[in-house]
């Protein structure tokens, strides 16, 4: 051969070499754009999974979780990459609507949840084993309006009046058995130079969820919840009334500048010791013990103020769903069906200190297994969150307004309870 055509066959083989090296670099940049659902690994056949969340401060536990379950499916990778509490809602319905967002999510409870699957986001999960550990109360926090099943369902939340026992035993008080035993508590907490109640006004929700502890002591509980839920009374009652008149009449338990005060601030004061109660949830109790180890918190459940028994308040607050748009469905299922079993519910309760989801499961801290227990014999569901999550703003939403308006002295506790009814007839229809 001369060489031209020696010349000719060399240009060739390097045409042919800059090709495939130009090919591989496509083929490279597919496989990043696309890793949050197709993943990245190098090894051969693994998958790589992702989880959304607004629990930044459980990253660590869920890292214990995605362990245990690697440990049963070695190649399929799961990574914990939660959103600020506050930024969640608006970046995953962003994500979704590009068709995009994380393999598996984290479902807010009951409407916003329910929502998604509504809108065609979620991928139903009647054919994941498991699911009948749960009660159908439980799975009823994420089944769609078609009847089908979108969300395992994780934990249990309760809200309740904690309190530091130290504070309690220094100053001789014991667990108040009545309204009126909770409000002699307070003042004498309060006459000792020590806030009362750790609660701030500043965001919204601290209010919906201290009213989900509070009200129940003057509407009723369970049997306005039912009536109302049947369209046999509203929230302009006399009942319902009196209940946003006692978050009035706490305001002076309060910190000062309570208006001010968001969820970091209520939290220290309490943890630091500044602050005898805290009315807030369950997933609390190690955020605080985190802030101070040495704290010995205690609880006690609401008493009522009209001679029914004392509640602490309960609802599923949170399920697991795999996005309908994910392209590992299958394996984002494998998941699923790993928070049916009893060795997740363990872990969870376990390391998380919450209440599992999962009947039966027993924690070995002492005030999870009492809240545990009483959510079986005293509680109260969440009425704004299992029910009145709906309407835009929600009628949850106009309750954490309106009571803002009432702390800033701009509304009554009768116009609180109007504009809530208000927001309810927009959009509720009574379960008949």
């Amino acid at each position: 051969m001369g060489k031209m055509g020696k010349a000719w066959l060399v240009g060739v083989f390097v045409f042919i070499l800059m090709f495939a090296a130009a090919c591989s670099k496509d083929t490279d940049k597919t496989d990043m754009s696309d890793s949050g659902s197709k993943g990245n690994d190098k090894t051969e056949g693994t998958v790589s999974l992702t989880i959304g969340s607004w629990r930044t401060e459980d990253t660590a536990n869920y890292e214990k979780v995605t362990a245990a379950f690697n440990k049963k499916y070695p190649n399929i990778k799961v990574e914990f990459k939660p959103s600020k509490n506050t930024e969640y809602n608006t970046i995953l319905n962003t994500a979704l609507q590009s068709g995009e967002g994380p393999d598996i999510i984290h479902l807010r409870p009951y409407a916003p949840g329910i929502a998604l699957a509504d809108a065609g986001y979620l991928e139903p999960l009647d054919d994941v084993k498991g699911l009948d550990v749960f009660p159908d109360a439980a799975l009823q926090a994420s089944k769609g309006s078609d009847g089908k099943q979108y969300g395992v369902p994780v934990n249990m939340s309760t809200t309740q009046m904690f309190y530091n026992k130290k504070i309690f035993k220094d100053l001789n008080l014991k667990e108040p058995k009545t309204w009126d035993e909770f409000i002699a508590l307070n003042e004498t907490i309060k006459k000792k130079g020590i806030i009362p109640i750790a609660i701030g006004t500043k965001e919204g929700w601290l209010l919906s969820a201290a009213h989900g502890i509070i009200g129940p002591a003057h509407y009723g509980a369970n049997d306005f919840v039912d009536k109302i839920t049947k369209g046999q009374t509203n929230f302009t009652s006399e009942e319902f009334v009196n209940s946003i008149k006692a978050m009035e009449q706490l305001k002076k338990y309060f910190p000062d500048n309570s208006e001010g005060l968001g969820m970091d601030d209520i939290r220290t004061l309490f943890a630091t010791g500044q602050a005898a109660m805290f009315p807030m949830g369950s997933w609390e109790i190690e955020v605080v013990r985190g802030l101070n180890p040495d704290i010995e918190i205690g609880y006690f459940p609401m008493p009522s103020a009209i001679g029914k028994e004392p509640t602490i308040t309960a609802w599923v607050d949170g399920s697991f769903a795999v996005n309908a748009k994910s392209k590992h469905k299958e394996e984002a299922k494998k998941f699923m069906e790993f928070l049916t079993t009893k060795e997740f519910g363990e872990l969870f309760t376990n390391e998380f200190k919450m209440i599992s989801a999962m009947p039966g499961v027993k924690s070995k801290d002492e005030l999870v297994t009492s809240l545990s227990e009483a959510v079986e014999k005293i509680s109260t569901p969440y009425m704004m969150v299992v029910y009145f999550a709906g309407g835009n703003p929600t009628t949850k939403v106009t309750l954490e307004t309106e009571l803002q308006g009432m702390y800033l002295g701009k509304q009554t506790p009768e116009g609180v309870a109007k504009k809530v009814q208000e927001s309810a007839d927009t959009w509720f229809k009574p379960v008949q």
